[in-house]
């Protein structure tokens, strides 16, 4: 029941968010979007640079070497990332303190404060780092938004997920912990 209700979310997604894209960001955004690479394939190899947190700290790629690391884009103005993005907060809370794997999230807001002041007002705390031009060259954002990626121990891509995920969706992750 739960793929069948994504596979139509996703659908209905892609027919009214394309047009709430181009209405919602300006042109550069939007044109980035359409030059941005298509979700990784299974099994390939994904590489994070380091890059400053929100909160001040950095995060360290070699910090998750050998770590499940769970990537996630997301925008305070993505009506889709508003449903997910409690989901993925509270598994980061359920499961923080499980050793082996990080927690990383990606702000494509236009601006850091904007970025902070969403976490702020919702009461997220889970690692985020706001993508700068810096690191959108190095790791660019798969087509689409949020975008979850769940790269395994060995470095490699073992889920790729473009749009909104139910609670179910995002608590199959544990597997992979």
């Amino acid at each position: 029941m739960a793929i069948r209700r994504r596979s139509w979310l996703v659908t209905a997604a892609a027919a009214v968010c394309v047009p709430w894209t181009v209405r919602a960001q300006p042109a550069d955004a939007v044109e980035a979007e359409k030059r941005a690479p298509p979700l990784p394939a299974l099994g390939q190899v994904w590489s994070v640079p380091p890059m400053e947190l929100l909160d001040g700290s950095r995060f360290e790629p070699r910090s998750a070497d050998g770590q499940v690391l769970v990537l996630y884009w997301w925008a305070s103005t993505c009506p889709f990332c508003a449903v997910t993005t409690p989901h993925l907060n509270a598994f980061w809370q359920r499961h923080r303190q499980r050793p082996g794997w990080q927690l990383l999230t990606l702000s494509i807001d236009r601006t850091r404060e904007a970025a902070v002041r969403y976490l702020q007002q919702r009461g997220y705390a889970f690692p985020c780092a706001w993508v700068t031009p810096e690191v959108q060259r190095v790791m660019p954002k798969p087509k689409g938004l949020p975008i979850t990626l769940v790269r395994g121990r060995d470095g490699r891509i073992v889920m790729a997920e473009r749009g909104q995920l139910f609670a179910e969706d995002i608590e199959a992750i544990a597997q992979w912990l």
